[in-house]
């Protein structure tokens, strides 16, 4: 049980490392393009803060929905991933571009 709460809590700590730069970022830049094109709606056109939230387009909330539902249940391991290995190694590196960590030692500390 310790293990599953241990993979828990590592995971969503992730994501809300993740929403945090989301929330700030807009702040000191914005991304260019289009949010939504049909809508004619572009990313300099939103809020900051949660006054964005509403100005999403009811696609874009299923798609983000959709990307997390992926995230919790869609990849290799699955939402059971912490009963075969360690908390918090999903196997495929940082942010999954450079592959898995291959160093015993530096697998340790980067998942301590």
């Amino acid at each position: 049980e310790f293990k599953r709460l241990r993979s828990c809590e590592i995971k969503h700590g992730r994501l809300a490392m993740m929403a945090t730069i989301g929330f700030i970022m807009p702040f000191y830049d914005r991304l260019p393009g289009y949010l939504s094109p049909s809508a004619n709606l572009k990313f300099a056109d939103l809020p900051n803060g949660l006054e964005a939230a509403s100005k999403v387009p009811s696609a874009g909330w299923v798609q983000i929905f959709l990307f997390a539902a992926l995230c919790e249940f869609g990849f290799k391991r699955g939402i059971e991933e912490w009963k075969t290995g360690e908390p918090g190694d999903y196997g495929y590196g940082f942010l999954g571009m450079f592959g898995p960590v291959m160093d015993p030692e530096k697998k340790k500390r980067s998942l301590t």
